[in-house]
């Protein structure tokens, strides 16, 4: 597992190893067709690959890499897809007690409701080590063999005792529909634009309608010529509203998340309950002795790009992350020693709003200026004026799920790094990932490969800026919709998305630098959140700062 930050050169033998290569599934996303030349017809916004800036290698390698076994075709009777209460894990030569360090080996067997052995792979299960009184747990690798069976590596990094959990996050009849509906047409998530001007007598009118992403040509949300359009001449990306009836599209002021809409037919609502979904399964739930090991586990060197990272290569024992290779220890006076004379940019979602909040409490003398925004929705900002530390958070682009707010203060991730200077004073930090799971592929891919743009040319100009990329949270407790439900699954997609298309530039390799959340929020020993606690947080914080500030 990888709670720390490694160099985008050796992010590709990480993930193998991980296996995230060996579980994604054939979900190859469609090829951006080239925009047609009608200058008659305005219902559709095609995007060209030369426009996403994503060669034919490139794509061909996006498809291979995500490649996730699973059913040739939508069963249309639930007892033929994955039981978690029939499906059940067991530990391989199991014996009477260990020594830190060692490894055991667990296998996974899928049945379906009628105790059948599955037959083809691609169901999502989850794997960790955990021991709550210790407060300590470890993330597990799990290998699809696309036979129904599976297996897991587990570390025992930790003296005392452990357990092991596998649970059954979707099904692969589940991941098979929400592969379906992830480039359908259908508008799951929607978005409000509040539209305000003058009006009669000297009064002032506003107007609500409906927002959404424009995005070619069956995967768009489209009004025909009814509506107004707002192209970022950058990114190129399109955002529509429905014409207002009394004011005019250039009245449009705030910005804010609309409903959720669910495309699930009767038949797949019941593959969505949650008696089938992040379910635990059954299996050898006892408790693993571990003992001392003398030899000890090797040296442990500074943080460094570049860093080659073992698998796992963390977890957590007393509620602080552990490292395996590497030394991290910040309290709140190193924090404010480290960010000294930086100015750090914050820039996505609210996971890095929490890492603002995080510094903001902990960081010596660090106070919020009041930008007259909201508290949640920022944009927000906080200077320490004794070491000269400013600290940005800025939330990306629509489509964003967010409280009512400014959409002046909404900035593509791209456009906000093209106006940053850079330099070795200069700290980057993004992530985009829980937004876009309601919306295609192809979308997310050509956001990424904008913020690669603009990427490249931020370290072309300044190569002392720290660029760190942060990965996805895992969701936790999800609505029972679909539009919810793919969070956990899309947003470890998504983040595979964001690697391949960093890791194929060389320009940047080296350079950048991947934290890896995703499994520092999914193994820890309490239950998953997409806005995970101040335990996490604050490892995910410190970890962040001891590649800005080695130790």
């Amino acid at each position: 597992m990888e709670f720390g930050v490694i160099d985008i050169l050796v992010l590709s033998q990480a993930l193998w190893r991980l296996n995230i290569w060996n579980q994604m599934s054939q979900f190859p996303p469609p090829r951006p067709k080239t925009a047609p030349h009608n200058n008659n017809t305005n219902n559709s916004y095609a995007i060209s690959a030369l426009d996403m800036e994503i060669s034919d290698e490139e794509w061909e390698r996006l498809q291979k890499a995500l490649d996730w076994p699973g059913p040739d075709d939508e069963i249309t009777q639930l007892s033929l897809s994955t039981s978690p209460v029939h499906s059940t894990f067991s530990i391989v030569g199991l014996k009477n007690s260990y020594k830190v360090g060692e490894d055991i080996s667990v296998i996974i067997t899928a049945r379906d409701h009628n105790k059948n052995l599955k037959r083809y792979g691609g169901d999502f299960f989850k794997a960790k080590l955990f021991n709550s009184k210790l407060k300590a747990s470890v993330y597990g690798e799990v290998v699809d063999h696309r036979n129904g069976t599976y297996s897991v590596a587990l570390v025992l990094p930790w003296e005392g005792q452990a357990q092991v959990f596998v649970r059954l996050e979707h099904s692969s009849e589940v991941v098979k529909i929400l592969k379906k509906y992830r480039e359908s047409s259908f508008p799951r998530s929607h978005y409000n634009g509040h539209f305000e001007g003058p009006g009669p007598n000297e009064t002032r009118i506003s107007e609500v309608v409906q927002c959404n992403l424009k995005w070619g040509g069956d995967g768009s949300w489209r009004k025909g010529n009814c509506c107004c359009e707002y192209k970022n001449l950058k990114t190129g990306t399109v955002w529509q509203c429905e014409r207002p009836k009394k004011l005019s599209c250039d009245k449009l002021v705030h910005h804010s998340r609309g409903g959720l809409e669910s495309p699930l037919k009767a038949f797949e609502n019941q593959l969505f309950t949650k008696k089938l979904t992040n379910v635990a399964i059954p299996g050898d739930k006892i408790n693993i002795n571990v003992l001392p090991n003398t030899a000890g586990n090797g040296t442990m060197e500074r943080c460094r790009s570049g860093l080659t990272t073992p698998v796992p290569a963390g977890f957590y024992l007393k509620d602080k992350e552990k490292a395996t290779n590497h030394k991290k220890k910040f309290n709140s006076s190193q924090m404010g020693n480290c960010l000294k004379n930086k100015i750090v940019y914050l820039l996505g979602d609210s996971t890095t709003r929490q890492w603002f909040e995080y510094l903001e409490r902990n960081v010596p003398g660090l106070k919020r200026m009041d930008l007259h925004t909201p508290r949640t929705g920022g944009p927000l900002m906080a200077v320490e004026l004794k070491n000269n530390i400013i600290v940005h958070w800025k939330p990306h682009g629509v489509p964003l799920r967010f409280i009512k707010m400014l959409i002046t203060d909404l900035h593509y991730i791209a456009n906000e790094i093209d106006e940053i200077a850079g330099g070795p004073h200069a700290v980057v930090v993004f992530t985009i990932f829980a937004h876009l799971v309601f919306h295609p592929i192809t979308f997310y891919i050509h956001e990424v490969a904008k913020i690669r743009r603009s990427v490249v040319a931020l370290l072309s100009r300044a190569p002392q800026t720290a660029v760190i990329i942060k990965s996805g949270n895992t969701a936790g407790v999800k609505v029972h919709l679909v539009t919810s439900n793919p969070i956990v699954f899309l947003n470890n997609f998504l983040s595979c998305f964001l690697l391949i298309i960093f890791m194929v530039n060389k320009k940047i390799w080296g350079i950048l630098i991947y934290l890896d959340v995703w499994q520092m929020t999914s193994c820890h020993y309490l239950r998953e959140n997409i806005h995970p606690g101040p335990v996490i947080i604050a490892n995910e914080v410190k970890m962040f700062l001891s590649y800005v500030c080695p130790i």
